[in-house]
């Protein structure tokens, strides 16, 4: 790789999973976690030095994720070696044990900010996603603690047909809430969300839904914007003429937050640790881009020369309508959702609807 490619090509952002345990049975769980112990899960040292080897060579915010990330009993110690050198450490509890004793430890080890999860906008429909009763309410409280100690908060949630007429009230909530900003999840059917593959939008209702999104996002007074969906990216610059998202006001940026990113970043500036060390481009897409604990914890080498992330960064590799998509350096197609639904991760986005330009020139003929 060349010193040019190597400066364009950095993690921004990491998720990592530093244990796969969890009290929750949610239906869409990537990992389909369970409430025990899983063998393998890093030491803290070789946590703390995987936090030195990824700030030898970049920046990157470090979500610690789970799983349950708090039932690590050193997590408040991960967090403020990471805060220590130099990373910006940020949380994603379940809720459950974020309490104001939690939050204040959480500040005092340097997190920024924790995700909270809601997938309804009433205990009825998110304990009935989230598979245990009591789990909107303990959600609520810990946004109630993070507010009450000045612990910046964003919310979740996870978009299916379930929850789908729901979005407008949880964001109602949210903002409620004081949460600093909404990001929605489209569902992506991998560990137990396979089984909710009959809840994924259809290819139409994703552009319906993510149009409004555009449109409530002009008004919002949080900052608002979809994860796990790439094509928002063209659908903001295809709608954007000149017109400014709220986060925009923050940021000073055109666009705001939503512009300086790719919509899929996998591989590109994005990268997930699972609770053994495997890496990934990210959480939902099950390949191996390689081994932190056969080669000795070097998530650079890594990064820079697994055949999988350089992959994920040619566009020449890319199958279908993302190949040729004039709008693939800022979408990528969820690679996640194309494995799932295809097998092959470098296929097309099957739930995004754009025929690219190349292509219409061909339907038109010339």
């Amino acid at each position: 790789m060349t010193a040019n490619q190597t400066k364009k090509y950095l993690p921004r952002l990491i998720a990592w999973e530093v244990t796969r345990s969890c009290p929750l049975n949610c239906r869409h769980c990537r990992a389909a976690a369970i409430n025990e112990p899983y063998p393998g899960e890093l030491t803290t040292d070789q946590c703390l030095g995987l936090l030195d080897n990824i700030n030898g060579f970049s920046k990157p915010i470090i979500i610690l994720t789970g799983g349950e990330p708090m039932l690590r009993e050193d997590i408040y110690d991960i967090a403020k070696y990471g805060t220590d050198i130099g990373l910006r450490m940020v949380m994603a509890p379940c809720g459950e044990l974020v309490t104001e004793q939690a939050a204040r430890k959480m500040l005092d080890s340097g997190i920024k900010r924790i995700s909270l999860s809601i997938d309804g906008p009433d205990a009825e429909s998110h304990d009935g996603f989230r598979g245990v009763d009591g789990a909107f309410d303990n959600v609520l409280k810990a946004a109630e603690a993070a507010r009450s100690t000045g612990l910046e908060f964003q919310i979740n949630t996870t978009v299916s047909s379930y929850n789908l007429g729901q979005l407008e009230r949880i964001l109602k909530l949210a903002v409620d809430l004081g949460a600093a900003a909404f990001h929605p999840f489209l569902l992506v059917p991998t560990g137990r969300g396979k089984e909710l593959a009959h809840l994924e939008l259809s290819p139409e209702e994703y552009e319906k839904t993510l149009n409004w999104i555009y449109d409530a996002s002009l008004e919002s007074p949080i900052q608002f914007k979809p994860t796990c969906a790439p094509h928002y990216h063209r659908i903001m610059r295809q709608r954007g003429s000149g017109r400014q998202h709220s986060a925009s006001r923050s940021t000073g940026h055109p666009g705001g937050l939503d512009t300086l990113s790719r919509g899929c970043m996998g591989g590109t500036s994005f990268a997930f640790i699972s609770h053994v060390g495997k890496v990934q481009i990210c959480g939902f897409l099950d390949e191996e881009a390689g081994d932190l604990k056969s080669n000795g914890f070097d998530f650079e080498k890594i990064w820079f020369n697994s055949p999988l992330f350089n992959r994920m960064r040619n566009r020449e590799e890319y199958n279908g309508r993302c190949g040729v998509c004039e709008f693939h350096n800022i979408c990528g197609g969820c690679r996640a959702r194309a494995f799932a639904m295809t097998g092959d991760y470098m296929a097309e986005e099957p739930f995004c609807t754009y025929t690219p330009r190349a292509l219409q020139r061909e339907d038109d003929g010339h």
